[in-house]
């Protein structure tokens, strides 16, 4: 079972920093690719950013040029620094493991979700 823990959510003003972590536990052989999605209130979830193992990115356009996405193969963790944050990246962000393998199974995985709130 990969288990996907994040960290680093919070509140701060516009203009403000924040990074999120995510690092992938179990018996884990290799992840394809990390991702962040984020969802606000009354919004469907939408990708921010993705990384492959790699290196290969994609960004939203709301997040180009603001936020970046990194990777660390060795540790199955993946890191979102997000600058200069508006309110509208309010919302929950989730973590998302594309194509783990655990050896017998390849399969998907999401995080709890860590709030991020932008406010004045």
């Amino acid at each position: 079972q990969v288990r996907l823990v994040e960290s680093g959510g919070g509140s701060v003003r516009p203009g403000g920093s924040l990074t999120l972590s995510c690092t992938a536990s179990g018996t884990i052989f290799s992840i394809y690719a990390m991702a962040w999605y984020r969802q606000a209130p009354g919004k469907q979830r939408e990708l921010v950013a993705s990384i492959t193992s790699g290196g290969l990115t994609v960004y939203a356009d709301s997040v180009k040029g603001r936020f970046t996405i990194s990777i660390d193969n060795a540790r199955f963790s993946a890191h979102l620094q997000m600058n200069r944050l508006e309110f509208e990246d309010t919302a929950v962000y989730y973590c998302h493991a594309d194509r783990a393998s655990t050896g017998n199974m390849i399969k998907n995985y999401w995080g709890q979700g860590i709030q991020v709130t932008v406010f004045s």
